[in-house]
């Protein structure tokens, strides 16, 4: 199993902390976050990964490496100068990435099981898949609506009371799916989901663990105290 890890944003909401570090090299007990995802993937038996990255990546990839030490293959995907989103840095990448991969956020920490999620995509013929959590707006806003397992809205402007589920912080993706996405061009999560499901064609796969991140100042300090407790 193959997977991409989207850590090259700016990390805008977490102000000085990340002035003058990329988000994924923020440390807890002296340990980088990005190091506590590779070591949850490696437990799952996910060892081949694509970092896509962008802001002071330099300080990602002199830690790293090609993965050796850490027991995976990482490979890296560079933004450049021009920003180009999430989806537009995967599809930057697309020529390292097999025929089905997973993609990750790079400020998500998951607990769940990644080989059934990919058992149960294989059983489904559709483009992609979504690890989703029933959040009713607890840990974060709520953005998705789910029917039938299937995804049939995501994000804030189709905002209703239904919207009881979050994006979990993972997905599966056929390599295909990528087509239709233009090249060097800003592209965000919300506009390929999107398309998708107005496709019919983007899963739902439940997960019952919450999840942790470290995307603003409260949801990191939940992280440390996570991490500090085990």
């Amino acid at each position: 199993m193959q997977i991409v890890i989207l850590c090259g944003g700016l990390a805008t909401r977490l102000g000085n902390i990340t002035k003058n570090i990329p988000k994924s090299m923020i440390k807890f007990r002296n340990k980088p976050f990005l190091e506590y995802q590779i070591e949850n993937l490696k437990k799952n038996s996910i060892k081949d990964i694509v970092l896509c990255v962008g802001h002071l990546s330099e300080q990602i990839e002199n830690y790293f490496g090609n993965g050796e030490k850490f027991g995976v293959n990482i490979k890296y995907s560079y933004d450049g100068e021009k920003p180009l989103g999430p989806i537009g840095a995967l599809k930057n990448a697309e020529h390292l990435v097999e025929g089905i991969f997973f993609i990750m956020y790079g400020d998500s920490y998951l607990n769940l099981n990644y080989k059934d999620m990919f058992s149960f995509f294989e059983k489904n013929n559709k483009f992609g898949l979504m690890a989703v959590y029933k959040n009713f707006n607890k840990i974060d806003k709520s953005n998705l609506i789910v029917k039938n397992n299937m995804i049939v809205a995501y994000g804030e402007k189709e905002r209703t009371k239904d919207m009881i589920f979050i994006d979990y912080g993972t997905s599966l993706l056929k390599k295909y799916a990528l087509n239709h996405i233009p090249k060097n061009t800003f592209y965000s999560t919300g506009q390929f989901f999107s398309e998708l499901i107005i496709k019919g064609e983007l899963l739902a796969y439940e997960v019952k663990n919450r999840f942790y991140h470290i995307g603003n100042p409260d949801a990191l300090e939940e992280f440390k105290n996570y991490i500090e407790s085990q």
